[in-house]
């Protein structure tokens, strides 16, 4: 019982030395987290091993992980994001889903749709959809761009496709889940939780800033968010067969608007990276088998890549040519949307959950997250020194 205190100590500092590193090396902390579990795990030292009170612990993880990111999204942003965002966003999503999907048939046979084998296809598809703008928010920062038209443009997309990420992953996991719920089944049950989440949702927004006013800046705010992050994650899983980390998700969305959501959001940061986000990255290369890493599915982490990164790229690029970008730009949107972070591995890491990924295609969405980190400033800065963006028509009307 007591050798989880070894185990967290273990994991928490071998995972905070690798991120060090990996940031030393300009690539994101999370990679030197999930090295650090393949480290310390089954794969080399075999000192750590997964267990019920580590999978806990990465799961309260992952759910603060997402009540964070919904508590950093700004919703008046995201109201006025309008068409050219949300056109970007829906192609962004369908072009790697349908690219993801393709690669693993072609791999793997295409199998009937509704069989467990379509699944798997599409949830690799799933895992493909996710977008992670931080690094380019970096880049956008530090050419200049990040509040011109294009870079507000390329944030706003990225941000709705996160929201049409998570309620691809939900449908895919309740058509996914064997229990004889279609995806028609799915799609209402998903409808309806995103309606009682409104309903709730209200009621608790207007609870919340009248507690926010009458306690700015106290612990009971952060209590009281952290319980609705909670209680949204269990309704969810419980009552809607949603994933938790929806539930977690929107009850971040809630609460982005009060006037303390920032100080929540570094609060429950605070508390996450200590502990429970380290765990969840750790447990990652934990669960990651690459004693099963044969040349064929090495061969497919690669093309993974290939496809993940030119599926963001042609499907963003096109959209944002659609709405009336000249093509250096449009490739631009397109460069910027195709990072890969967090969101990939909780998406990867749900699938292992109900048994449609293998431990060993975390490799496969490792190496996205690697490659993509790096390449994406190096062709947003080549980009923006070649070709210095144009005026969108919408800038220049009367």
């Amino acid at each position: 019982m007591y050798s989880v205190f070894r185990d967290l100590a273990i994991i928490i500092l071998s995972a905070k030395f690798f991120a060090l590193v990996a940031r030393k090396c300009k690539a994101p902390q999370v990679v030197g987290e999930i090295i650090a579990g393949l480290i310390i795990g089954p794969c080399l030292l075999n000192l750590v091993q997964t267990s019920d009170a580590i999978s806990i612990f990465a799961e309260i993880g992952v759910v603060l992980l997402m009540f964070s990111t919904g508590l950093g999204t700004n919703l008046k942003e995201l109201m006025r994001a309008g068409p050219i965002a949300t056109l970007i966003a829906c192609v962004g999503v369908f072009v790697p889903l349908v690219g993801g999907t393709l690669l693993y048939s072609a791999f793997y046979g295409f199998a009937a749709v509704g069989s467990p084998e379509f699944y798997r296809a599409l949830f690799i598809g799933t895992i493909m959809t996710a977008t992670s703008v931080s690094i380019t928010v970096a880049t956008l920062q530090e050419l200049g761009h990040l509040k011109s038209f294009l870079g507000t443009t390329i944030v706003s997309a990225a941000v709705i496709d996160d929201v049409i990420g998570i309620i691809v992953l939900t449908c895919v996991l309740g058509a996914s889940s064997g229990e004889g719920t279609g995806i028609g089944g799915v799609l209402i049950q998903t409808v309806l939780f995103f309606l009682v989440a409104i309903g709730v949702g209200v009621v608790i927004h207007f609870a919340m800033k009248w507690l926010d006013k009458r306690n700015p800046h106290t612990q009971r705010i952060t209590i009281v968010s952290m319980a609705f992050c909670f209680a949204m994650a269990y309704i969810a899983e419980q009552y809607f067969g949603i994933a938790d980390i929806t539930g977690a998700y929107i009850a971040g969305i809630v609460l982005c608007a009060m006037d303390d959501a920032p100080y929540v959001e570094r609060r429950v940061d605070i508390s996450n990276y200590v502990i429970f986000a380290p765990v969840f990255f750790a447990s990652i290369g934990l669960k990651t088998d690459i004693s099963g890493l044969t040349p064929e599915i090495l061969l497919f982490c690669i093309c993974f890549v290939i496809v993940a990164l030119l599926t963001k790229i042609i499907g963003c690029g096109l959209a944002a040519k659609i709405c009336r970008f000249n093509w250096g730009d449009s490739l631009k949107v397109g460069v910027g949307m195709m990072t890969r972070g967090e969101v990939a591995l909780i998406v990867a890491q749900k699938g292992l959950e109900v048994g449609v990924v293998d431990p060993v295609y975390f490799t496969a969405v490792i190496l996205l997250i690697v490659v993509s980190s790096v390449a994406t400033p190096l062709a947003l800065k080549a980009l923006f020194t070649k070709m210095p963006p144009v005026p969108h028509p919408s800038q220049t009307k009367a």
